[in-house]
């Protein structure tokens, strides 16, 4: 990993076929953290299956993530907050691809506001992509996992505002607690059929819709305040953490949030 000090110049401790012959799912993998991941994935073995609501920007970041892949790549529309669309979406994979081995659960949204500003359409908004998105998408994976006796493994992208307290995100962080809750959950009920779900909950991630809020020197400096080892997470430190808990290198580890945020739950 690099200095604390400089993200530059990381370097996966993966092998490049750690998941060779599976396929993954990430919700959300047409920009950002989302892409990132599915990118990462990609290049240690996985098939990779990316989701947006734009039909158009999931086949853009599926020809994207292509250049580097091992395996195949694909690009589908969805919309998390609806049950029916994700319905749709997990019988066109299984019909397509014959089903995915893993989810990583990363669609997500934030309307960052005072909490007396927050009105009933911005709280819904955030907990139907970020909570009921993961809790269906889940439970579509799930029913047809257990019938077919997959083994698979979830992953949600939770958040270290679903752990302590932040400034302006009284939905953001309340979805993102119901997250890593929602895995404990599932993680007990699915045990049994030995599907694994585990939650990764980031630290601000540098990435294109980030940057230009760390570019305010003042923001950027209350983020680094908080954070013991100076500096925000990179894209590709999340990914690893999702690699670890998709891979065989965790096959005993459920119900767990991977906090990756340089320490800043410490506190």
């Amino acid at each position: 990993m690099p200095d604390a000090n400089d993200p530059s110049g990381i370097r996966s401790p993966f092998a490049s076929d750690a998941l060779a012959g599976k396929r993954v799912l990430v919700t959300g993998g047409s920009r950002g953290i989302g892409k990132g991941i599915a990118a990462y994935l990609a290049t240690h073995g996985a098939a990779v299956v990316v989701t947006s609501r734009s039909p158009e920007d999931a086949e853009e970041a599926a020809e994207a993530i292509r250049v580097h892949a091992v395996e195949d790549v694909r690009g589908y529309e969805l919309d998390v907050s609806s049950p029916r669309s994700i319905d749709g979406l997990v019988e066109r994979i299984w019909q397509d691809v014959g089903g995915v081995d893993s989810v990583v659960n990363n669609a997500g949204t934030n309307i960052p506001e005072p909490a007396v500003d927050v009105t009933e359409g911005s709280w819904d908004t955030v907990m139907d992509i970020n909570l009921k998105g993961t809790f269906f998408m889940s439970q579509a994976i799930a029913r047809r996992w257990i019938p077919e006796g997959r083994r698979g493994a979830i992953v949600n992208i939770a958040s270290q505002a679903g752990l302590v307290g932040i400034d302006l995100r009284a939905a953001y962080g309340s979805s993102k607690a119901g997250v890593i809750n929602l895995t404990r959950e599932l993680a007990l009920e699915w045990a049994t059929h030995g599907i694994r779900v585990n939650a990764v909950a980031p630290t601000f991630v540098l990435t294109p819709l980030s940057e230009p809020m760390l570019a305010d020197e003042a923001f950027e400096r209350k983020v680094l305040s908080m954070i013991p080892l100076g500096r925000v997470a990179a894209i590709e430190e999340v990914a690893a953490a999702v690699l670890f808990l998709t891979s065989q290198a965790a096959p005993i580890v459920t119900g767990h949030t991977l906090v990756v945020d340089g320490g800043w739950t410490i506190h």
